[in-house]
């Protein structure tokens, strides 16, 4: 399975608190959050790692390298303008992939820490449902106003996605954690050389198609430096790997 990593937005609720490094750069425990994203997935057999860059990507790029000191091999995807996160992965799949790949690949957000998350079990779960895609999912409700929501039904296909959805139109508990697994057919919905977001414009067009797009719920919890809140307990060392 090949993976993708977004590392290319700019923190824009953020600005002002990190000028000098990309928040994926930002340090737990020690090392960069993008860092121990990669020996995550080192850890779960994934080597082909492609990374989007365009904020501050020098930094990122002379901390990983080619990727060879975690065992990986990572190739960077430079983008001049955001293109969102969809845009990105339809981009990597033109480039490098030439739209020939077969199998399911992984889509992650690199400024997310997922070490906590057993890709396994999503993996096997995605393999089983045989849908579109699989997007991984944890109960937070105090995040659901400013996340994406899934709301699932009994069989854990999802029946509404709602990007960020506001104080006043809770719908659900379920909230994105920007690990997804998916089919090359998802691209279908991603325009061509337009920004475009998977919360924001994809996951609602597969769900109104009657694609079958299924939520994978996680115990676990997810640590992001998604605010300056969330961000200065992070530098304050509150949060830990």
């Amino acid at each position: 399975m090949k993976a993708i990593v977004l590392a290319a937005g700019i923190g824009s609720r953020l600005k002002g608190l990190l000028q000098s490094i990309p928040k994926p750069m930002v340090e737990i425990s020690g090392k960069p959050i993008l860092q121990h994203n990669l020996e995550w997935l080192k850890r779960y057999g994934i080597t082909d790692v492609y990374i989007n860059l365009h904020h501050l990507p020098d930094i990122i790029t002379r901390h990983c390298g080619d990727g060879a000191r975690w065992g990986l091999r990572i190739t960077y995807s430079h983008e001049p303008r955001l293109l969102g996160t969809a845009g990105a992965v339809k981009k990597i799949a033109g480039e490098f992939w030439n739209n020939s790949l077969e199998e399911p690949f992984l889509v992650v957000y690199g400024d997310n820490l997922l070490s906590e998350f057993d890709l396994h079990r999503a993996m096997d779960f995605h393999r089983r449902k045989k849908g579109i895609g699989t997007i991984g999912l944890y109960r937070k409700p105090q995040e659901v106003a400013k996340s994406g929501v899934a709301v699932l039904d009994a069989h854990d296909r999802i029946v509404r996605f709602i990007e960020k959805p506001g104080a006043g139109k809770i719908v659900g508990d379920l909230v994105n954690t920007g690990i997804y697994i998916l089919e090359k057919r998802i691209l279908g919905y991603v325009p061509e050389n337009s920004a475009c977001d998977f919360g924001r414009d994809v996951f609602c067009r597969v769900v109104d198609s009657g694609e079958p797009l299924y939520g994978f719920v996680w115990a676990a919890d997810l640590i992001a430096v998604d605010t300056p809140e969330l961000l200065a307990k992070v530098l304050r060392g509150k949060l830990k790997a």
